[in-house]
């Protein structure tokens, strides 16, 4: 039997890579890559020559069957996304399903994921927390965190630069305007910004001053009852 690795790549920070992962990475078969051209960039800056194939959200049902052969073979394979650690928003919980299945031992790197950061540097708690992920894009959002609405944990979410400030209003008529959240933008890159406030005053921020970047919104659970 072969080896399946999940290998977290930056970011943003090129220097966020770990050694480990750049030996995992050199020494692997195959690289499973969610955007060649994007994983591209970062193998040429490392001096990776490691074959790159296409595995995305797109073709993961149809391609992890063989994938899953080529490890019972005993080839030995590294999944990596575009960044941070495959499985947490992004491909990877099929692949690592069928080959868990399947018997192959699967290990995943420590490494860059952009949630810890954001809840970490967010000034909310972080003993216990909950991640949500991206909303749905359409029908069903305000769904989703009215369930949320008797959450006294942090709560995480991944959100698109051109719909935070949707959320964050969303957001302010499920939880209240004055319920505290933090904004993380662009993580370990040159711009990296957190906007901690209510709920009111960072949409006040960001509809004076366009959001760009990739977001991790971070927000307070409901308070305990005194």
């Amino acid at each position: 039997m072969g080896m399946l690795y999940i290998v977290p790549t930056p970011v943003g920070n090129m220097e966020d890579m770990t050694f480990r992962a750049i030996r995992v990475l050199n020494e692997a078969d195959l690289i499973l890559a969610e955007d060649t051209r994007t994983s591209s960039v970062l193998m040429k800056h490392y001096d990776i020559k490691t074959h790159l194939v296409s595995h995305h959200k797109f073709n993961e049902h149809q391609t992890s069957s063989g994938i899953v052969d080529k490890l019972k073979s005993g080839m030995t394979i590294a999944l990596i996304s575009d960044a941070g650690t495959p499985g947490i928003s992004d491909p990877g919980f099929f692949l690592v399903r069928e080959a868990v299945e399947a018997g192959i031992e699967v290990q995943c790197l420590p490494g860059a994921t952009a949630f810890v950061p954001a809840i970490v540097s967010s000034g909310l708690p972080d003993d216990r927390f909950c991640f949500e992920g991206f909303l749905p894009q359409k029908k069903g959002r305000m769904s989703k965190l009215e369930a949320l609405a008797d959450e006294h944990r942090t709560m995480i979410f991944y959100e698109s630069p051109y719909r935070l400030v949707k959320a964050l209003q969303q957001m302010g008529e499920v939880f209240g305007i004055d319920r505290r959240v933090s904004v993380c933008r662009e993580i370990s890159k040159v711009h990296e910004e957190s906007v901690r406030g209510t709920i009111e005053e960072v949409i006040a921020h960001f509809t004076a001053t366009e959001p760009k970047g990739e977001i991790v919104i971070v927000v307070a659970g409901k308070p305990d009852e005194k």
